[in-house]
């Protein structure tokens, strides 16, 4: 057992045979402003004692013996630092370079070392220094993009986030049905799951294989957290307004055993946006067991029970009559706001890991993980009744103002409306509660067949009921101090029921499980079932009872990732593999009155997954590299593309593929203890994806044939779920990171991201309707065949831009850092050349052909009209300060640290950070003349910045 400092002392005691047969590892310790950190503690794990860095920074651990080794750095002031390294029996001296330290008061670090070669002529050190560069932290861009342009709904490269990989104790956190991460499982437990290990882009991992996003891995070690408390508030005026944490370590005691928990709150009774509020309760628990100094195993448990509302979506005329905090999902109720849109869930994780040093050579970590519990989505309902919600597009002027002819009546109504929102009547500008109660209570809905009225409008829950079980294993073995191989090998096995329960009958009796869109539904009949195999007195449901759909989807994915790593020469390479399969499958438990597939367990759909990615890095020399990265993979569609109406149908998407992504780069990094850069040029192409989405159309002009062949319309207006299918993308750009330092403490730090994101193909659209269930089609023999959806043809959206980010952002930021421990920074952000994506039926043939003379265009369409009124919709460009500053204190024994930030410093309210573009009229005349009228009633919804926000954060360890 090594024996703690004096090091020195201990070097020269002992007899040079011992210990020029073992060892020596030393490093040094540097500031953000290569200033040398003194007095840090670098604990040597599993060996129970830890070292003191000297004034230069300077610290040693002597007599190693061969094998893997792990490193954890702390000081007050800093943030914790993590390294490993290995030792091979044929080195004397080990250099580990520059390990660079961050203060917390920077607010720029994401707690990874950053390690840069020490002397140009030890070719050894310089290609663990690349490795440590580049693959163990984030880079200047990476950082910049996260902390200044990350809350302004920045995406890198415009890649969407479900191609990346975020792993928590070696367990996928992302869903089988839609690819997401829900952040909210462990959301307010920012000490414990902050500083992961990132593998940026496409770039390969040690720890899973990814996608074109990046991978996320974390492990939450119960003694590599800072032993005693630490207790945390902030105060904020963002979603929340309140936090208060408090977290304890035990490090790791004598008899082998360590301890951390944590508990957290955040809370707003209103939140920024009108009637939303905030109440979530987070915890976590770790337990760690060290057996020897090779074997260790650890439980956690982490969760967070959360209950939480949302805000909506609007039009620029309803932004323009109620500013941008409007939200029209609430109103008020007893004097209180209620809000219709609600989020409430609980889904907790438990978890165990096996840490294994099988020699010194080869360790093996596996781990076994399940997560369960429900998630609860709530809205308002309504049969056969007018649509409550205010927004609803009768219920704005500009309805009354497009009035070809209108009566005096009507002309009237643009006045009253006008009024009702200019001076924010809150019986109409928000939901009218009373009205929806009162309603409910009128006698009209009273039905003898069930005793008791039935409710025109209710409150349900859309619920996610989960179980995941996840078990992975993470083998290294090191064939020497250059040589690496490491096979990562999963498993997930995920079952979900999802279906829809009734939460509030707002004062009636009982909600009909009965589609209120049915074209054969008569008064007081039972038409349009949700589910057949209902009878009686079962179609009537009370609160808690399942109404509308009930399925369930089942998942079972397993990967294994090989990949191997080595250097030589000026060279260093990382190759990794994929071989996967999924097997989807969906189970429904409801009938649908009008799709035959909607009940039972339909056929697996299955697919093989393969890919490659490969980084190399040349270094030109100690402090210039050139990083190569490609990836060539294909992903399997997540559930809810698979099977596209799949509330009420088994149906799967026609001719549904892999997606394929083809994605390389080439940077150029400069990194030294005065500037660093990264320069990036990048290119990715994916093929396949498919998009979902679902909403009420008016106009669609559907037909079906009738038992003679001939064509039939169908139901004018009615809820549609579209699919695009087989779309191809093109991402392509440019990044530029660089941070200067200007003085030994102000720091110059800049980005530039420019970017083209576009459609490279027309892919096609299918629909199926709620309103017609099956159609009938010619084939091409001529024959009529029976299909749950209509191919509505191509959409012409090649070369159109890609929605969903800014294209080009650029950061420029000052920070000065003072020796008494104190800071202020500031930046200025602009984004620009920002889309949303377009609607694809619109760009159909189907838009602008006259269903009476088929293969006809309407009157008057022209490419040049088409072009104009199905321009991309560009969002203005708009540009941000922020403004940073903290100081710590150490009282005595305790550490003490206040800091504050404020985004958008100077309010600006103009900026849109996303949105949709409205798809009720699908076909040419009404959207023209909808579109030209000047008030157009289904112009795009918008969301918008919140202006100025700011954050307040006080924190005391001890």
């Amino acid at each position: 057992m090594i024996k703690k400092l004096s090091l020195i002392s201990l070097f020269t005691l002992l007899p040079a045979s011992y210990y020029f047969a073992q060892t020596t590892v030393f490093a040094y310790l540097k500031d953000a402003d290569g200033k040398p950190v003194e007095q840090a503690s670098v604990d040597l794990k599993g060996a129970g004692n830890d070292v003191t860095a000297d004034k230069i920074g300077y610290f040693q651990f002597v007599d190693l013996m061969p094998g893997h080794y792990q490193i954890m750095v702390t000081k007050s002031n800093f943030e914790t630092k993590m390294f490993e390294f290995d030792v091979t029996a044929d080195e004397k001296r080990k250099d580990l370079g520059v390990i660079t330290l961050y203060s917390t008061l920077t607010n720029a670090d994401q707690g990874l070392a950053i390690i840069e070669t020490s002397a140009d002529g030890d070719e050894g050190g310089q290609q663990t220094a690349t490795v440590g560069l580049l693959q163990s932290s984030q880079d200047v861009f990476n950082r910049m993009a996260s902390f200044e342009l990350g809350t302004y709904w920045f995406r890198p490269r415009g890649i969407d986030n479900r191609t990346s990989e975020n792993m928590m104790n070696g367990a996928s956190m992302a869903g089988a049905d839609n690819g997401n991460v829900d952040f909210s499982t462990w959301g307010g437990l920012n000490e414990i799951t902050r500083y992961p290990e990132i593998s940026a882009n496409h770039a390969p991992s040690e720890y899973a294989f990814g996608g074109a996003a990046g991978v996320f891995y974390k492990n939450t070690k119960a003694s590599e957290y800072r032993k005693g408390s630490q207790l945390t508030y902030s105060l904020t005026n963002r979603n929340y307004n309140n936090r208060l944490s408090y977290r304890f370590s035990s490090g790791m005691n004598k008899n082998g055993w360590a301890f951390t928990g944590m508990i957290a709150r955040r809370w707003a009774q209103e939140g920024r946006m009108e009637g939303t509020f905030y109440d979530a309760y987070s915890g976590y628990l770790g337990v760690e067991k060290k057996f020897s100094d090779s074997h260790t195993m650890t439980f956690n448990a982490i969760g967070s029970k959360y209950t939480r509302s949302s805000s909506s979506p609007n039009t620029q005329e309803v932004f323009n009559y109620r500013g941008i905090y409007y939200n029209s999902y609430w109103g008020w109720q007893g004097g209180e706001k209620r809000n219709e849109r609600v989020r409430r869930g609980f889904q907790p994780i438990l978890q165990l890991q096996d840490f294994w040093k099988i020699n010194k050579n080869s360790q093996l970590w596996t781990s076994v993980s399940y997560q369960f519990g429900k998630e609860y989505s709530s809205r308002l309902d309504w049969y056969r009744a007018d649509n409550p919600s205010p927004t609803y597009y009768r219920n704005l002027p500009s309805y009354w103002m497009n009035y070809s002819n209108p009566s005096p009546d009507d002309a009237a109504n643009i006045g009253i409306w006008r009024d009702r929102w200019a001076n924010n009547d809150q019986a109409y500008t928000q939901i009218n509660w009373d009205n929806l109660y009162n309603k409910n209570r009128n006698g009209d809905l009273y039905m003898p067949i069930f005793g008791g009225r039935r409710a025109a409008y209710f409150l349900v829950d859309d619920v996610k009921d989960d179980k995941v079980w996840n078990v992975s294993t993470h083998y290294t073995y090191n064939f020497n101090d250059t040589s690496r191989f490491i096979l990562n090998v999963s498993y997930q096995n995920y079952r979900s029921e999802q279906y829809r329960e009734v939460n509030d009958l707002l004062g009636a009796d009982f909600a009909l499980n009965m589609d209120p869109f049915a074209s054969n539904t008569e008064a007081n009949k039972i038409y349009g079932q949700y589910n057949t195999k209902e009878t009686g007195n079962s179609v009537a449901k009370r609160e808690g009872d399942k109404i509308g759909y009930d399925y369930i989807f089942r998942r079972q994915e397993v990967k294994v990732n090989p990949a191997f790593k080595f250097s030589t020469g000026k060279f260093d390479v990382f190759v990794s593999g994929l071989f996967g399969y999924t097997t989807n499958n969906r189970e429904g438990l409801f009938q649908h009155y009008l799709y035959p597939s909607s009940y039972g367990k339909g056929e697996d759909k299955n697919f093989w997954n393969v890919g490659i990615k490969g980084q190399v890095t040349y270094k030109i020399n100690g402090r210039n590299f050139l990083v190569y990265n490609g990836a060539y993979f294909s992903e399997s569609p997540f559930l809810n593309d698979i099977y596209f109406n799949t509330r009420v149908s088994g149906v799967t998407t026609p001719g549904i593929k892999n997606v394929v992504i083809d994605a390389n780069d080439l940077s150029y990094v400069i990194s030294t203890p005065i500037v660093k850069v990264r320069l990036t040029g990048y290119l990715v192409n994916t093929q396949n994806e498919t998009s979902v989405q679902r909403y009420f159309a008016q106009g669609v002009k559907l037909t079906t044939l009738n038992e003679n062949g001939d064509q039939a319309p169908v139901q004018d207006g009615a809820f549609i779920t579209q699919v695009l299918a087989g779309a191809n993308k093109r991402n392509m750009g440019v990044e530029l990171g660089a941070q200067v330092k200007l003085s030994p403490t102000l720091t110059a730090n800049g980005l530039l991201s420019l970017g083209q994101y576009t459609y490279t193909n027309n892919p096609t659209v299918y629909f199926a309707s709620d309103a017609v269930g099956t159609f009938r089609e010619l084939d091409n023999n001529g024959n009529i065949v029976a299909k749950s959806y209509t191919n509505m043809g191509e959409a012409t959206l090649k070369n159109y831009k890609q929605g969903g980010t800014p294209q080009e952002a650029y950061t420029l930021g000052l920070r000065y850092s003072s020796p008494k421990y104190w800071w202020v920074g500031a930046s200025w952000n602009y984004f620009g050349h920002s889309f949303l994506d377009p609607s694809p039926v619109t760009r159909t043939a189907r838009f602008y052909t006259n269903p009476n003379t088929p293969g006809v265009p309407y009157d008057d369409v022209t490419p040049e009209e088409l072009a104009r009124v199905l321009a991309p919709t560009r969002l203005p460009s708009a540009f941000f300060f922020n403004i940073n500053a903290g100081k710590s204190w150490m009282i005595g024994k305790y550490y003490v640290l206040l800091s504050a930030s404020v985004n958008n410093l100077l309010d600006n309210k103009n900026y849109i950070t996303g949105g949709f573009e409205q798809t009720r009229n699908v076909n040419y005349p009404d959207y023209t003349k909808d579109f030209d009228s000047g008030n157009m009633v289904f112009a795009p919804k918008y969301w918008y910045s919140q202006g100025r926000s700011y954050y307040i954060n006080l924190q005391f360890r001890f």
